[in-house]
């Protein structure tokens, strides 16, 4: 709420409010306006809630839900599929050489 006030700011604040209200009603005012607050915030949470319900947001989240699960799923059956059966890979050209290979056909040769 406060997230855009500097500490200069809200010294100010504090200081034009300590000397409008003055030290004797400042904790009663203090006190006064955490009520308000606190009931502006339950209203607003109230609110909320009963227009999630009007608009159904459960089924909503729960569609969203099973929808990304079902996402998931999907993309472990492709991993699996994957691993199972590799997509194909082109044939090595003349040019390249692999030394694994030229090593396992001189070691099948020998006893």
């Amino acid at each position: 709420m406060f997230s855009d006030f500097g500490s200069m700011e809200l010294m100010l604040i504090v200081l034009v409010t300590l000397l409008v209200i003055g030290p004797e009603r400042l904790p009663e005012t203090l006190r006064t306006l955490g009520l308000w607050v606190g009931r502006i915030s339950r209203s607003f949470s109230a609110m909320k809630v009963e227009l999630e319900q009007e608009i159904g947001m459960d089924d909503v989240r729960r569609q969203l839900h099973n929808e990304s699960v079902m996402a998931q799923m999907k993309q472990i059956e492709d991993d699996v599929k994957n691993t199972i059966q590799p997509p194909a890979v082109s044939a090595p050209s003349e040019g390249d050489t692999n030394p694994d290979s030229a090593d396992n056909t001189s070691s099948a040769n020998t006893p």
